[in-house]
């Protein structure tokens, strides 16, 4: 499995969960919470992937080197996010303003993963480095996926 196309598959995944997200209103309290649910876990377990398994190989990267600590900060920026909003509740407009933020937060980590790391990296990279670490990614992703459907 390409590294590359595993990621940009859970970045659709998200886009779409807040396509479904963004129109919601505050009375929409048990489809907000079901569909944060999902965002949640969808991007805890995308982030972790990349900091535990991508990132440490582009680090070693000139190419990608600058881009990746950047990729670990925006990270940063949407796990308080989410942390910030799992503990609030969906109906108030504070809420409902850190989803737009956090939208847009992913939105832009997308576009430079997309357009500068991800290209970058596949000229440095072998293709069979980057199905090697997309066999990692898959196999961690299931496994988290697993724990956290377990615990919820």
């Amino acid at each position: 499995m390409d590294a590359f196309e595993l990621l940009e598959k859970d970045h659709r995944k998200v886009e779409d969960i807040f396509e479904q997200l963004e129109p919601t209103t505050e009375r929409a309290e048990k489809t907000r919470e079901e569909l944060f649910a999902r965002l949640k876990m969808e991007l805890d377990i995308h982030t972790q992937i990349e900091e535990t398994i991508l990132y440490p190989v582009l680090k070693q990267v000139s190419e990608t080197r600058e881009i990746t600590f950047e990729g670990f900060e925006e990270h940063a920026v949407a796990k308080t996010l989410l942390l910030e909003m799992s503990e609030m509740d969906v109906t108030s407009e504070v809420w409902t303003a850190k989803l737009k933020v956090l939208q847009e937060s992913i939105e832009h980590h997308v576009e430079e993963e997309e357009d500068e790391m991800f290209p970058d990296a596949r000229e440095a990279l072998s293709q069979e480095q980057i199905d090697e670490l997309g066999a990692k990614l898959e196999a961690a992703k299931k496994e988290l996926k697993a724990t956290m459907t377990a615990s919820a």
